[in-house]
Formats: structure tokens, sequence, C-alpha cells
């Protein structure tokens, strides 16, 4: 069997405020006051949204490498984080690098 996933790049919304408190990073929007407490293995993919890097990457070096998981459930639950994250605007996800991506400024 062929692996057919298209790349992904993940970047954070320009429209929230986050902050490292404690090993958790908390993520609100400013659209609408909807807050996250995400746990290490969120904080770590939080982190690594950067808009240049593919998710495939962000999951074998940051979540496989960190977290004892297997490649592809952590790849299915990335995903579907990144996905629930989406919805709310807080990640912009797509199939091509992102441009413009800035690097992340959360203060420890």
């Amino acid at each position: 069997m062929t692996d057919k996933k298209v790349a992904k790049y993940i970047a954070k919304s320009s429209a929230i405020a986050s902050r490292l408190l404690g090993g958790e990073m908390m993520v609100m929007s400013a659209a609408d006051s909807t807050f996250f407490t995400l746990n290490p293995v969120a904080t770590a993919i939080w982190q690594a949204a950067d808009g240049i890097t593919p998710l495939s990457e962000i999951v074998a070096d940051r979540v496989c490498a960190e977290f004892e998981v297997d490649s592809e459930t952590a790849y299915r639950d990335v995903e579907r984080f990144v996905e629930e994250l989406s919805h709310y605007g807080i990640l912009m996800v797509s199939d091509q690098p992102f441009g413009n991506a800035n690097s992340p400024t959360e203060a420890a």
C-alpha cells in the first residue's frame, strides 16, 4: 500500500494570545474569547506550528520523538487536534507552506 498523504502545514492564527505556564500552553482566541489549555503533546505541536514545517515532520520530530506513541496513531491524533483548533480559528491549515510565517513569540 502506498502512502498518499497530502502534505499539510500549520500556522498559528494572528488573532490569538498564548502563554506557556507550568509546561502547558494557554491559548485564547481574540475573536470570541474561546480559551484552551493544551496538554504537553498539544503544546509541542503548537510550538512547532511555524507554517513552514510539514505536519508529518512535526509528528515525527516533536510528537513521536518526545512521547511514547507510534507514528500512525500520532499522525491520526494530531490531524484530529489540528482540525479541531482550525475550526475555532486558532490554527490555520494549508497544503502549501505559509509565506509569511512568523517565529513563535510566546513568553515562558
